[in-house]
Formats: structure tokens, sequence, C-alpha cells
């Protein structure tokens, strides 16, 4: 079989702390491993960031501004070949709070 003719699970991560990111990255890869299966990645996807201009004072200033940005991190793990045991290892997975999580089979 080829690649495009195979079963695969893509789990996209995404984040604000590249800490808590990477890993759970790791674990989820940890994990496809031990249950025999082949991945690939972490892969990174480039980092969005969203830019908020605010004024310092409520009334006069209006040349006096405060910049604050928020970094959205995220990555793409492929699983080829999983298993029943692998979807059940990867439900039962204790991910951080901070993380979201997408999965499509």
């Amino acid at each position: 079989m080829t690649m495009n003719q195979q079963q695969k699970i893509r789990i996209k991560l995404k984040a604000y702390d590249h800490h808590l990111l990477n890993d759970s990255c790791i674990q989820i890869v940890d994990t496809a491993n031990r249950t025999n299966s082949k991945s690939v990645g972490p892969i990174p996807l480039p980092t969005k960031r969203k830019i908020f201009c605010v004024l310092r004072s409520p009334h006069v200033d209006k040349d006096s501004r405060e910049h604050f940005e928020i970094r959205s991190h995220s990555r793409i793990i492929d699983i080829y070949e999983p298993s029943s045991q692998t979807i059940d290892s990867l439900m039962k997975l204790n991910i951080p709070a901070g993380v979201d999580i997408e999965v499509k089979l």
C-alpha cells in the first residue's frame, strides 16, 4: 500500500505556551511508539501573532500607547497504521490544560 491509502490519525495541537506544547507532543509521540505505530512529527507550523494597541491614559494623551501581543504556537503530528490499542492509549493521555487538541481520522 502507498501512504495515501493507509489509515492515519492527524493530531493538531495549539497553545500559547510553547513549553506545554512541546511536552504534550513528546507524550503523544512516546505513546504512539509504545503501541508500535509510526509517528511523523511534531511538525511546527508558523507562530501566529496578534498585536493589540491600547491607549495609556483614558482622556488626553493620544500619542502615548502600549502594545501587547499574544503568540499562538501550533504543531502537527501524524500517526500511521494506528491500532485500537493506540487509539485507547491516546484517549487516556493526560494533556495539560493550556493545550487545544484537534484529532482527524
